[in-house]
């Protein structure tokens, strides 16, 4: 009876979001200060805040948020070193992997760029409400800043397109040496080879695909890793409307 007694009494223990991130990052190799931590329990709480009135995202709640957002975004750190570095994040939308990346990687100088304003305004208040002062949010699209060709050491996307239209949108902002990491799902081998050629014609080198598994869930993703080997043809980017009419195969 008294086990029985204890049984009945026992609470179901909910992990709290710096619960699951201090394992989930931990998991991923990840390092994570407490610091660190309190500026992602910010940026989820502005963003809970924000997603009332605002299109950013359709994930809620803490655990979904910690890990597939915070941890998944996180993920790109297992594979790509950011310190010291500059990095861009295409298509960057409420700040995934970009702000996660900042917040993890203080040393390094981050460029969000999104076409569409209200979002990029939302970026900058997760920047001044948390205090990164490593991220440049800026709004408008990859293919048309001139300004910023081949001057990053990394170029990072999550879930914006198929991956002909993201390396003609990214490798030309890639400096030679650097690479391109696209987020991608658990099977991106198609789309790899179906981009194959394209790579070639924008200065890519060889893809490399690292699989990893969302901690805490049953999702697996990737990350396609390509090198810059070359400088992209002057030619390349086209204007958005014919890359996506016509995506370089």
């Amino acid at each position: 009876m008294a086990s029985l007694r204890t049984e009945l009494h026992m609470e179901v223990h909910t992990m709290t979001m710096e619960e699951i991130l201090t394992s989930g990052l931990a998991e991923l190799g990840v390092p994570a200060t407490a610091a660190q931590l309190s500026q992602l329990r910010a940026y989820y709480t502005l963003l809970g805040e924000r997603s009332k009135v605002m299109n950013l995202t359709a994930i809620e709640g803490e655990e979904a948020t910690a890990r597939l957002h915070f941890l998944d975004s996180a993920a790109l750190l297992r594979y790509v070193r950011l310190s010291g570095k500059s990095a861009a994040d295409v298509g960057s939308g409420a700040g995934f992997p970009g702000l996660v990346a900042a917040i993890l990687a203080p040393d390094a100088n981050i460029t969000l760029i999104d076409s569409l304003q209200k979002r990029v305004a939302f970026q900058q208040e997760v920047c001044d409400t948390v205090g990164l002062e490593n991220v440049t949010c800026l709004s408008g699209r990859a293919e048309e800043e001139s300004a910023l060709r081949e001057s990053f050491d990394v170029v990072t996307s999550r879930a914006v397109a198929r991956m002909t239209m993201l390396c003609e949108l990214c490798l030309p902002l890639v400096r030679v040496g650097g690479v391109f990491a696209a987020m991608k799902g658990p099977e991106p081998e198609e789309e790899v080879q179906e981009a194959a050629r394209c790579i070639r014609t924008l200065g890519g080198g060889k893809p490399r695909i690292e699989k990893y598994a969302v901690p805490g869930t049953d999702a697996v993703h990737s990350v396609v890793i390509i090198p810059k080997t070359a400088p992209t043809p002057a030619k390349y980017p086209r204007r958005f409307a014919m890359i996506k009419k016509q995506p370089l195969a």
